[in-house]
Formats: C-alpha cells, sequence, structure tokens
C-alpha cells in the first residue's frame, strides 16, 4: 500500500473515532478525498476487521448508503490525566469506554523530581495490568497542569528535564507515542468533540479544578495561542486583595476562585464555629474534603452553598472581561468543580449582569459540562487520534514484529 493510501486510511479511522455511523460520502467529504478512493480505503479496513458496517442511514430520497463504525477491541488509548496532586490513568476502547478501572494515583507534581519517573512507572504497570497487545495501543495522550509546549513536548511548570522533550523521554520507556497538552486544553478538547460544545465554533470552556483554567474554541478549532500557553484564565489580576498566588504575583483570579481557596475558606469557617453538616471533614486529603463540599452544596448546606456562590461571582467577573474581547456564543462549566452543578449558573449571572455590557452577553449562553471528572480523561485520549498519523510509525513497527518493548 502506498504511504499516501495509508495515510488517508488512518484519517478515516480518525474521523470514525469522533462521529462514528459515518457514511462513504460523509467520510470522503471530511478527508476530502474522492468516493471512489475512499469506497476502496473503507472496505479494506472493513476486510481487516478495523471497521464494521452498522447499518443504512436515514433516507433522503435515494437508496439508502452504508454506514461505518470502528471495529471494537481492535484499538485502545492511553489517557493520563493530571493535576497539581493526583493523577488518573485509563486504558480507553475507540468508544471511549474505560477498560477496567482507572488507576488513581497521588502524585504531587511541585517540587517534585521523582514525579516524572513515578508517572512512567504508573503508565507501565497500567499497560501491563490491561492485558492489552501492545501492537493494540494507538499511543499515550497526557494532560497536565502548567505551561506546555504542545510542539515541544516540555512542561515549563512541572516534570522537568532540562532541554529534552517529556514526550520523546517517556515514549521511550514505554515504546509508544505519546502527545501532552495542557489539562484545560484538553478538556475543551473534549467538550468540543464529545460533550456540551460539540457544535458550537466560539466557546469558552471553563475548568473549575485547583486552579481555575480556560480552554478557548474559535471559529471551530481549539486555540493554543503562539507558545501553547493561552487560556490562563487563574492570572488575570483582578483583585486588591494582597493574597499571593502560585505564580507568584498578587491578586490573581485564582485566588478568590480556585476549589482550593474554596477549601481554605471552609476550614476557616469551620474552626471559626460556623454551622454546617460538615462536622467532620478531613483537610489532608484534597479529593475527598472537595467531593464533601460538592455533596454539601448539592444538600443544600447554606455555609457550602455561600463559598460557592462567592466563587461563582467572582468566576463571574473574570468571565466578563473574557466575553468584552472574545463575544463568544458559549460558556461551558467543566472540570472537577462542575460537579457542583447549577449552584455556579445564578452567582456567575450577577456578575454578569453587573460587569458585562448587555448587548455583549445577551446572546451567550453557559452550560454545565455532563463529563464532569472524565473530562480531561477523554480529552487525552481525543489528542492521541488528533495527532492519529503520527501514531502510525511506532504501530507499524510493532505490527511488523520489531522489538517495542513496554518494560
Amino acid at each position: 500500500m502506498s504511504d499516501k493510501n495509508r495515510l488517508v486510511k488512518s484519517k478515516l479511522l480518525r474521523e470514525l473515532y469522533f462521529e462514528e455511523g459515518l457514511t462513504c460520502a460523509d467520510l470522503a467529504l471530511k478527508v476530502q478525498k474522492s468516493f471512489p478512493l475512499t469506497a476502496k480505503l473503507i472496505e479494506e479496513l472493513v476486510s481487516e476487521n478495523q471497521v464494521v458496517e452498522t447499518g443504512l442511514a436515514p433516507s433522503t430520497g435515494g437508496r439508502r448508503p452504508l454506514t461505518y463504525a470502528l471495529q471494537k477491541g481492535e484499538m485502545y488509548l492511553v489517557s493520563v490525566a493530571m493535576d497539581q496532586f493526583v493523577t488518573k490513568i485509563a486504558i480507553m476502547d475507540m468508544q471511549n469506554n474505560f477498560v477496567g478501572p482507572v488507576q488513581k494515583v497521588v502524585l504531587p507534581l511541585p517540587n517534585n523530581p521523582k514525579a516524572l519517573s513515578i508517572l512512567i512507572e504508573k503508565i507501565k504497570e497500567a499497560i501491563d495490568n490491561s492485558g492489552i497487545e501492545v501492537k493494540k495501543l494507538v499511543g499515550v495522550g497526557i494532560g497536565m497542569p502548567g505551561f506546555v509546549d504542545v510542539k515541544k513536548g516540555v512542561n515549563y511548570s512541572h516534570l522537568h528535564l532540562g532541554n529534552k522533550s517529556i514526550t520523546r523521554h517517556i515514549s521511550e520507556k514505554i515504546g509508544l507515542q505519546v502527545f501532552i497538552d495542557n489539562d484545560s486544553s484538553l478538556i475543551a478538547l473534549a467538550e468540543r468533540r464529545f460533550g456540551a460544545a460539540r457544535n458550537e465554533t466560539n466557546a469558552m470552556v471553563i475548568n473549575i479544578g485547583w486552579g481555575v483554567g480556560l480552554g478557548l474554541i474559535l471559529n471551530g478549532e481549539l486555540f493554543r495561542g503562539h507558545e501553547g500557553f493561552a487560556g490562563e484564565f487563574s492570572h488575570i489580576p483582578l483583585f486588591l486583595n494582597g493574597k499571593l498566588c502560585s505564580c507568584g504575583k498578587m491578586g490573581c483570579l485564582e485566588t478568590e476562585t480556585s476549589l482550593l481557596l474554596i477549601l481554605e475558606k471552609a476550614k476557616a469557617g469551620l474552626e471559626a464555629g460556623r454551622l454546617s453538616m460538615l462536622t467532620s471533614i478531613n483537610f489532608d486529603d484534597l479529593e475527598v474534603a472537595c467531593d464533601l463540599l460538592i455533596q454539601a452544596v448539592h444538600s443544600g448546606d447554606q455555609f457550602a452553598v455561600e463559598l460557592f456562590s462567592k466563587a461563582g461571582y467572582n468566576i463571574g467577573k473574570g468571565l466578563a472581561v473574557l466575553i468584552h474581547l472574545l463575544n463568544p456564543k458559549s460558556i461551558i462549566l467543566s472540570g472537577r468543580g462542575s460537579c457542583a452543578g447549577q449552584i455556579w449558573l445564578a452567582p456567575i449571572q450577577q456578575a454578569l449582569n453587573e460587569h458585562c455590557i448587555p448587548r455583549l452577553y445577551q446572546s451567550t449562553h453557559m452550560d454545565i459540562s455532563t463529563l464532569g471528572l472524565d473530562a480531561e480523561l477523554i480529552g487525552a485520549a481525543a489528542l492521541v487520534m488528533e495527532n492519529f498519523e503520527k501514531s502510525q510509525p511506532a504501530l507499524t513497527a510493532q505490527s511488523m514484529g520489531f522489538n517495542v518493548a513496554v518494560n
């Protein structure tokens, strides 16, 4: 097979990952190839057991065409979602289902020189435990906080490796292609491909987590900026509160909005005697403490509601700035904090009413993500498939029997 046809096949598989149930005509349009060539390559993929026929498309007046999807059990993705403190690793199939349990690792990133070696060890462990043949693994996608240069494969905030690419280093250790990106960008990618922003061309995806990140979808594409650093929403200098931010500056949005800030205020309030159902909460375990706070919000606990409402109002003040600059059609609240649900909407809207020109936001609608805690894992998997053609040299080497070891 020619390299050109192999590349087109990769594109066809990629398109079927992002949207199953496509016809040959749909696929020809998406990969910008002729219908006869697309039909020929689809037939080959069916015979190779990588693609299956899924039935007939709805009638448009003529003969109903066949639709296609990826064959189950033929390809898998390694997905890694990192935040400052916890890393989750999952093996996912082409239908975005988890194969086995998600591995959760307590892995602090700040000032941790061993973080990268531990990460590699845990990825290997997840692959070994999955029992899946390495040749069926397409690649590894990793979402991580910090200033991530996608092209160079470098994170300037964490996992320091001198001038060497993190992606190349991990790839050499595990024998698979590796792709990294900022966590908020990958959450936006997940929402763009599979979530609340699927049909949107201009949207802002807010990642409410230990910080407050931003993924931008402009003209239907994920916008990363010149070096990949676009979307540092957390570090807009918005407050004269004298609080030191994790970035080293003072008064950033993060200092009045993040889940860490909410936990800090919850701890201080409870110690000061505030009445709440949160009578026994271990603030040393951030994940558990955050989950308990969110449960308290859903139960109507006045203190918890107050904490999230104040943070939501301050997020709204930041969004007012972005709306004035970008005039988005849609705002999606995603990430860990989005699990608190509707509590965010009223205070954010109040802030927009007070700080935004009405004509600029009256057509902007706001949604809560349906992907929740899985958004970054789904985005990391999608990152591999966005770069599917680049994954093929490693995949081909494995299928031909070259020594591409996992251990």
